[in-house]
């Protein structure tokens, strides 16, 4: 049942990541053919970079699932296990509580942001758009748990690295 429930988690990842890239290509085409054609969208640029941001934002949580982001498993590698285990607990409650400040002042700043619209588009809403900061730090966070017992396992033994886990 866990391994359905990390694999879905990917998937879905995968999916949303795959969608974002689609929409910023659509978003950035379009912006290029209006203005070749003389009549500019208003619009597009604010809009690719609010897509920009969250391909960002949740790539950085598949990035996480996948083990992808950047690290020091080098490093890790070089040292007994007992200590190796003990150097993956520091890195993960030092990402994990960053992120989970992140998504706490994400909030914060969504509460500031109430009533702000876009420029272009005054009838949506920022906080709509500022949203995906909390929301990927959470799933970051719940990327980087799912993953941790396979790197916990790691770090308990002197094998190599998981196969599914990418070293940058």
């Amino acid at each position: 049942m866990w391994s359905k429930l990390r694999r879905g988690l990917e998937r879905l990842l995968e999916i949303i990541v795959s969608l974002l890239m689609v929409a910023l290509v659509v978003v950035v085409v379009l912006g290029v053919v209006y203005r070749k054609a003389g009549h500019s969208l208003a619009w597009y640029d604010e809009i690719a970079s609010i897509l920009l941001a969250w391909l960002t934002y949740y790539g950085a949580a598949l990035a996480a699932y996948r083990r992808a982001h950047i690290g020091f498993a080098g490093v890790v590698e070089a040292v007994q296990p007992p200590w190796r285990v003990v150097m993956v607990l520091l890195a993960e409650a030092a990402v994990i509580g960053f992120f989970l400040l992140l998504a706490w002042m994400g909030v914060v700043v969504l509460d500031a942001l109430v009533g702000d619209t876009l420029v272009s588009l005054p009838e949506i809403e920022v906080v709509y758009t500022q949203s995906v900061i909390p929301i990927g730090a959470v799933l970051f966070v719940i990327a980087q748990l799912a993953s941790a017992p396979e790197v916990l396992t790691w770090a308990r033994t002197r094998s190599s690295r998981p196969s599914r886990l990418v070293e940058p």
